[in-house]
């Protein structure tokens, strides 16, 4: 069943989200991805939507074996109005459209009665994520991403994630649109182990900065696309204070490697990890700084999510609150 992403935030002390899904592309399949939309390309392809619809599936079902629900994104972070004109693929609204009904469709082919299921459609920065220069000044992301927002929106999302966000101004710009539409949203970053983005701002400060200029206000805030130990080695202070950051920052979708970003861009080796030895750090960062929305990026696969839902559904703090 999907449901709202604002009527579980309360119910449900941990959420799980999908591990990685375009990386598993390019490392399991032979599929030849558009050089423009990446994934998004796919859902145009029996081979591709058939790919995407296992690993899409793997992850909805282990949520529903643990009843944790999950948040599942479709293949649209990359399909904004300048690369969708690139792959001359149709325009920005019917790809976003599509790639939404090409999710809705995996999940409603998936057993998930006893797990709430959250379609999401995925937003990025216009230029390189690891490359906070490329990022667009406020004014700009506002004008080029509105209509990327607008389509997600009208295709029935149940909430919006502009995720691998590497710099401040990009970031405020894409939160005033998500906050003009009637759609719950959520801003992912990139940090570094000084618990910076890839700007060099804070993230404590870029929390401030988002919440006291847009209105409403993102549902909550996420890092993405980093190991584990990079929060508690850049956040943990700060992480066990009451502030914006503890109040806040409620989610990672982590890597397996403890790279930095810099040292993973461009990369042709994957650097991955174990999955119970990466599930341990993972439900470490719930139980000693609450975050609640827990799910893997780079290097991760079915494997590394099962093991943090085995950890979340047995352990006491991840019962369903209520019942």
């Amino acid at each position: 069943m999907t449901v709202s992403l604002l009527s579980q935030l309360d119910r449900y002390p941990v959420i799980l989200t999908e591990g990685a899904v375009l990386e598993r592309i390019r490392r399991e399949t032979s599929l030849q991805m558009d050089p423009h939309l990446l994934n998004t390309g796919l859902i145009y392809s029996s081979a591709g939507r058939a790919a995407m619809a296992q690993i899409y599936s793997q992850y909805i079902r282990i949520a529903a074996d643990h009843r944790l629900p999950i948040l599942v994104a479709a293949p649209t972070w990359r399909a904004n109005p300048e690369r969708v004109k690139q792959a001359t693929l149709g325009d920005v609204g019917m790809v976003n459209h599509d790639a939404v009904r090409f999710l809705r469709d995996v999940c409603h082919g998936c057993d998930s009665r006893t797990s709430p299921v959250m379609v999401g459609g995925l937003m990025a920065c216009r230029g390189d994520a690891y490359k906070p220069q490329e990022a667009l000044d406020t004014p700009s992301a506002e004008a080029f991403h509105r209509p990327q927002a607008r389509s997600l929106a009208t295709a029935g999302v149940d909430y919006i994630m502009a995720a691998t966000l590497p710099a401040l101004p990009e970031a405020i710009g894409l939160a005033r649109v998500l906050a003009s539409l009637p759609v719950p949203y959520i801003i992912s970053f990139i940090i570094q182990r000084n618990g910076s983005i890839l700007d060099g701002t804070p993230l404590t400060v870029v929390i401030e900065q988002i919440d006291r200029q847009v209105y409403p206000r993102p549902a909550f805030y996420m890092v993405n696309c980093v190991h584990p130990d990079t929060v508690v080695t850049g956040l943990g202070a700060e992480l066990t204070k009451k502030g914006p950051l503890r109040n806040r920052l409620w989610g990672i979708q982590a890597n397996t490697s403890a790279k930095n970003p810099d040292e993973l861009d461009g990369s042709d080796a994957l650097d991955t990890a174990e999955p119970e030895p990466f599930a341990d750090k993972v439900a470490k960062l719930h139980t000693q700084f609450g975050l609640k929305v827990l799910g893997g990026c780079c290097g991760t696969d079915h494997r590394h999510i099962e093991s943090i839902a085995k950890r979340m559904s047995t352990s006491p703090a991840a019962s369903i609150q209520g019942n």
